[in-house]
């Protein structure tokens, strides 16, 4: 008999935490790595949600249980920035509070799927995302994309893809890892063809705010209000706020859903963290002024990241349209000679490069998409500019 489940003993570990953890290691013992493995800020918290959250620690108030589904004065703070953001009026009724994002995502999945349905999940993937919908009992049916596409999946391939088990198709722009942001017409032809055939959608929004150039951010159900009740957004204040620590997320969507959740969140996590709460009104309460210089600092380093991996021979990249990551194509970098070595997959690359040349990545297979990999712009800017010239003076021999 195993000594633990089937279910957690077929979870694939994070290889986005995984090569942070060894790049912390490795600097630990004194070596100087660049990691562009983590994907969160590289600012601080703003103060004024600090100090939110030092207030809310010296309120008795805040040392209890309170509702399981979230604050009441949070879920009315996230109904109005989700109107104020997004063009969507919804209730607070339709709001759960979640420990952080990713827990949004699970709920969202366990809250949806029975055994044996299918989830449309176009790779490159948040490698979460095949983990949480099999831990649900459902199916990920991964549909390719690549870099010809921008990394974007069309109402044709979906329509391909689907069959009598189809549930839910999962959504993501601006995403992560590839970069890409969908334009307005092409999420609203999305959010028809699911209306069309009765497909839920989970949405996530979590990097709204990061988008570039003239690439804008558009909610499905904004454009295709039908969709409202076979819809469910996840959200949070991690990166947007630079509060990856704080652990707040949230799914909204139909009253129904997110009552079943609710009652699911209450026998297993009950409440989310009060201080985090509190400074979470704070947040979303506060405006977007810190949003706007973290976005512009981002935009940047887009930019300086993209020309400096594009100049590497064999490497190509897509300009990042949205989020905070570069995801180059590494194909022409396997099989060549690297200092004595070469790397038949970009497992095996990334492995080199962070022995060679003291840089983590992660690559593409964590992501669906052998072959790339996803570098993070999350980081100072003489940090960034130093990691992939060590890079390119690794190719260059």
């Amino acid at each position: 008999m195993n000594r633990t489940s089937a279910r957690l003993a077929a979870i694939a570990p994070s290889a986005t935490l995984a090569v942070d953890a060894k790049a912390k290691a490795l600097q630990a013992a004194g070596e100087d790595v660049i990691g562009f493995g983590a994907g969160e800020p590289d600012f601080p918290t703003p103060a004024h949600i600090v100090d939110a959250a030092a207030a809310a620690c010296s309120d008795p108030k805040n040392h209890r249980y309170t509702p399981a589904g979230g604050l009441p004065e949070l879920k009315s703070a996230i109904a109005a920035k989700t109107a104020r953001d997004s063009g969507y009026e919804v209730q607070p009724s339709q709001v759960l509070v979640t420990n952080g994002g990713k827990h949004a995502v699970f709920t969202a999945f366990a809250a949806l799927c029975d055994p044996g349905d299918e989830v449309i999940c176009p790779a490159p993937y948040w490698t979460t995302y095949p983990e949480a919908i099999t831990l649900a009992d459902g199916v990920p049916v991964v549909i390719d994309t690549d870099e010809a596409s921008e990394f974007k999946v069309t109402v044709e391939q979906l329509e391909a893809a689907r069959t009598p088990r189809t549930k839910v198709l999962l959504f993501v722009s601006p995403d992560n890892p590839s970069g890409s942001v969908y334009t307005p017409a092409e999420v609203e032809a999305i959010g028809r063809w699911a209306v069309e055939h009765g497909v839920w959608v989970v949405t996530d929004e979590i990097y709204e705010h990061l988008t570039y150039g003239d690439h804008v951010f558009s909610s499905m159900p904004t454009l295709v209000p039908e969709l409202a009740e076979q819809c469910v957004i996840v959200n949070g204040v991690a990166k947007t706020y630079a509060m990856t620590g704080w652990r707040v997320g949230w799914m909204v969507g139909p009253g129904d859903l997110i009552a079943a959740a609710t009652n699911f969140q209450s026998h297993s996590t009950s409440n989310v963290n009060n201080v985090a709460q509190r400074a979470t009104i704070a947040a979303l309460e506060g405006g977007l002024d810190d949003v706007v210089m973290m976005r512009e600092a981002f935009s940047r380093r887009a930019t300086t990241m993209h020309s400096m991996l594009s100049a590497i021979p064999g490497v190509s990249c897509l300009e990042p349209q949205g989020a905070f990551y570069c995801f180059p194509d590494l194909r022409g970098l396997l099989g060549r000679d690297l200092r004595g070595r070469s790397a038949a997959t970009t497992l095996e690359l990334a492995d080199l490069v962070l022995s060679e040349a003291k840089v983590a990545f992660v690559p593409g297979e964590a992501f669906g998409a052998p072959g790339y990999g996803r570098f993070s712009f999350a980081l100072g800017d003489d940090q960034l500019v130093e990691g992939i010239r060590r890079i390119a003076d690794l190719v260059a021999g």
